[in-house]
């Protein structure tokens, strides 16, 4: 297993990568934006479910294979942008409709689990996530201790948490903004475009960096 130095190690490092805001954070302040508190933290749980996969990948090898094939990995950055990009493109022709977001249990039920796996489409479909896990997680394995795999899962779930809870500060800060904005449909409606421009500024972003020659 993980040395408790080593963990402790990655886990510094790992708060400070997450506490500074990156896409992850700019996806669910979009969301939060666009739909709310509830939306916010399922979207946090879909998305740091979907990079747990990214892990899951790394540790069983797949992940060199993205990190050295410019194809693939252009595939999977270009894949995630235009969802990105789609689910901006939404939020904003729905912006006028929000206050129907409060509805009954039923539809919010269906939302939430569409949420969910919009944030996890988002997670298993981000490139850097992966080519991050890749490069890092080796670093603070202790292959003299054996059982590598397992611990490269323990090291991506220690940054997982700490993802789950930073991220989902960001979502509650941003959903708290809207809730003073949903006291006016006009407000709300702006907001709700702003989450939109948001989404679409993130996927463009994803889609024109990163390049690799």
């Amino acid at each position: 297993m993980v040395s408790a130095d080593r963990l402790l190690a990655f886990a510094a490092l790992s708060f400070l990568l997450v506490v500074i805001p990156g896409p992850s954070v700019l996806f669910v302040v979009g969301r939060a934006l666009a739909h709310g508190r509830r939306a916010a933290l399922t979207t946090v749980v879909g998305n740091t479910l979907g990079a747990y996969v990214l892990v899951v990948a790394v540790a069983l090898g797949v992940g060199s294979v993205v990190e050295r094939s410019v194809v693939v990995f252009t595939v999977l950055k270009l894949a995630g942008a235009a969802y990105l990009v789609h689910l901006g493109v939404r939020a904003w022709r729905e912006r006028g409709s929000l206050r129907t977001a409060f509805a009954g249990d039923a539809q919010a039920h269906a939302e939430g689990r569409r949420t969910f796996w919009e944030g996890f489409a988002v997670g298993v479909t981000n490139p850097k996530t992966i080519v991050f896990f890749a490069a890092v997680l080796p670093q603070f394995v202790d292959r003299d201790q054996g059982g590598v795999a397992a611990q490269m899962l323990l090291l991506g779930l220690v940054f997982n948490i700490i993802a789950v809870a930073c991220d989902s500060v960001w979502g509650l800060l941003a959903a708290t903004a809207r809730d003073w904005f949903a006291r006016s449909p006009r407000r709300l409606s702006a907001v709700g475009g702003v989450g939109g421009l948001a989404m679409i500024g993130l996927g463009v972003t994803v889609a024109t960096t990163g390049r690799r020659d």
